[in-house]
């Protein structure tokens, strides 16, 4: 069988650069090299392309950068390349690719852009399509949806900053009254946890809002459920699937970058071990029912409270783009329901070349 043109693209400009090329990492060392051919595309903190044809060990800390096997490249839009353009000693080459994965985090990864990118070009490519990656992105939006969709969250607020400059006092005072603290300040369009605080009183509500407001200029507020944390993979364009239910464990107050990325002290329960089978089953059905909602294909993370007095599901966020880490629970869900990573990472990849580049 000949080998399909697989491009993995990572790095980016967004504040979850790093993660970004430790998942790269994990996710091109267990790609199946015997069924794709694998094209690195690195994107620099300041937005330049480049073709990597080096060392996966120099992805992480941005090592790749300095090595010598890097070279100037770009995808392009126009539909007859259908891939990537690199220049090589002084000339244009085209690789045609069959498809592309991109392992990107956060703004000008999973908000749209480059998918907008993927879709003019005509390439098939892993994920949600432009739409349902904006909507999906913004919180708000994505609320909105869920509220609509009869989706059960906590009560939440959402401002821009230049109405909360108009009248920043009254916001807070009718959001506090509303949501009562402890709040969860958000900013609208971040992932990873990135800017997000917990406020339990007036100024450290005031101190989130500038926290959210340097990742954003749209904030969004949300109720604190005391409850479990747990979060569900879903798989598939037309007929998604749920994975086995998974919780986490917190090494700090919430689940915040830190603890995800950075403390390992943080624990995951797969399945989850606080919750009784009828929940996981109903936070497996709800996870479905919100990826159809917001139109997402391919693959998405989605996550829950279940209360812990009222033992109630409400929905969280959804995450198009989920880490891939070698301790992201997007991969180790479906490893526990069955499907090791290296199948997950072909299926994934043929999700996209069934779904075409036409959307």
């Amino acid at each position: 069988m000949k080998k399909r043109n697989l491009a993995v693209v990572f790095g980016g400009v967004s504040s979850e650069h790093p993660v970004s090329c430790v998942s790269a990492k994990s996710v091109i060392e267990n790609i199946k090299k015997d069924k794709y051919n694998i094209y690195m595309l690195g994107i620099t903190r300041d937005g330049k392309w480049y073709l990597y044809e080096g060392d996966t060990a120099l992805l992480p800390d941005d090592k790749w950068i300095d090595d010598k096997y890097i070279f100037p490249a770009f995808i392009s839009p126009d539909t007859s390349v259908h891939g990537i353009c690199v220049q090589r000693n002084g000339s244009i080459e085209n690789i045609r690719l069959d498809a592309v994965h991109p392992v990107l985090h956060g703004k000008n990864g999973e908000d749209g852009t480059i998918q907008g990118l993927f879709q003019l070009a005509q390439i098939p490519f892993v994920g949600c399509n432009a739409l349902s990656s904006a909507v999906c992105m913004d919180k708000a939006c994505t609320n909105l949806i869920a509220d609509n969709a009869g989706i059960k969250q906590a009560k939440w607020r959402s401002i821009t900053k230049y109405n909360y400059d108009k009248n920043a006092d009254a916001f807070l005072e009718e959001a506090a009254d509303y949501l009562g603290f402890p709040i969860f300040v958000k900013p609208a369009n971040a992932g990873s946890s990135v800017g997000i605080s917990k406020a339990k009183d007036m100024p450290e509500l005031k101190k989130g809002m500038e926290i959210a407001f340097k990742e954003d200029s749209k904030v969004v507020l949300e109720e604190c459920i005391d409850g479990y944390e747990v979060e569900c993979a879903v798989l598939g364009n037309n007929e998604p699937k749920a994975s086995t239910v998974g919780e986490i464990l917190p090494c700090n107050e919430f689940y915040d970058y830190e603890a995800k990325y950075i403390d390992g002290s943080t624990g995951l329960a797969i399945p989850a071990k606080n919750i009784s089978e009828e929940k996981i089953n109903e936070v497996r059905s709800q996870a479905i029912k919100a990826y159809s909602a917001l139109g997402c294909t391919g693959l998405a993370r989605v996550d829950f409270f279940v209360g812990k007095k009222d033992d109630e599901v409400y929905f969280n966020e959804i995450n198009t783009l989920p880490g891939f880490t070698s301790i992201s629970m997007y991969p180790k869900l479906w490893e526990a329901s069955g499907l090791p990573y290296p199948d997950l990472l072909d299926r994934l990849a043929e999700l996209a070349i069934e779904k075409g580049g036409k959307i």
